[in-house]
């Protein structure tokens, strides 16, 4: 009863919230006695968090958001795939082999070309980049390019690595409508909006680069036409690299769920580049229509 100040009482004349204490006291111990008991079978079957892992990652494969292969590949090798084998690759941190060992069914490549390309040549290195990309994923019959979720599917029964091409930057289309369509018929699925720099539509979380920058217009009346077009296409919005108030602006514009591919939590790690809690709430909250 409203205004009553004494706690209500259970069947065995208990306070409802000792009540619940002392059942989430009993399930601890319980708890603790299944963990112990678990940790029993595991010695004595010889079946080890390795084996669990395996059996996890076997009926569940994952789906890894970014992946610098292609970057790499040119630092090292300047896209000379002829020059190196995909299977195993010293200088890099993946190769097919260890894509198959960590059970990842899906990888999206990201296509990356510096800030300092933007409104100079950036529209044709994003180009070769993808190229690169598409060859690795038709040259080695391990992996499979993919550019819808039934080949993604697809691409799962028949035990293949799916490719999935993602772009780095929105810099990459140099605010053109037409070349991020032509991107998409390229093969290309998800675009970060920002790399380390503002693009004249949005805004970065990095300060790295002194350019466009503006104050209280963070996605501009392009920058929502890009994330329009985007949701029409099929595209998936990438805020990794966004500042705060572009992430916001985004969730708010976008008809369809965003990623944020390579993210952490900014209350775990309070690096600008990171997530506040907030934020993450909101993409929780986001509507898909």
């Amino acid at each position: 009863m409203q205004g009553d100040s004494k706690p209500r009482l259970n069947r065995k004349n208990m306070p409802v919230w000792q009540d619940i204490t002392s059942a989430c006291s009993f399930w601890m111990k319980s708890l603790r006695h299944l963990v112990i008991l678990s940790s029993l079978c595991v010695l004595i079957s010889g079946y080890s968090d390795r084996d669990r892992v395996h059996d996890l990652m076997s009926n569940f494969p994952l789906i890894d958001g970014h992946n610098d292969l292609a970057l790499q590949l040119r630092k090292h090798h300047n896209n000379r795939l002829s020059q190196v084998d995909l299977h195993n690759v010293s200088k890099v941190a993946t190769d097919i082999n260890r894509l198959q060992e960590g059970h990842v069914q899906a990888q999206m490549f990201a296509v990356y070309v510096i800030c300092g390309a933007q409104e100079k040549d950036a529209v044709r290195l994003t180009l070769e980049q993808i190229d690169v990309i598409r060859h690795m994923c038709t040259k080695y019959e391990e992996l499979e390019l993919v550019t819808s979720s039934q080949e993604l599917r697809n691409s799962e029964m028949r035990h293949k690595v799916a490719c999935l091409i993602s772009i780095e930057g929105g810099h990459s289309i140099d605010s053109s409508l037409p070349a991020l369509r032509m991107f998409y018929q390229l093969g290309v699925r998800s675009m970060a909006l920002t790399h380390t720099c503002n693009t004249p539509w949005a805004e970065s979380s990095s300060k790295l680069y002194n350019v466009y920058q503006r104050e209280k217009n963070s996605l501009t009346h392009f920058g929502k036409a890009v994330v329009d077009e985007m949701n029409r296409l099929g595209m998936i919005v990438d805020l990794s690299h966004s500042s705060w108030d572009t992430a916001a602006a985004v969730l708010n514009q976008s008809k369809a769920p965003v990623i944020f591919s390579h993210s952490s939590s900014y209350s775990i790690c309070n690096h600008s580049r990171n997530v506040p809690d907030w934020l993450l709430r909101e993409l929780v909250r986001k509507p898909i229509y």
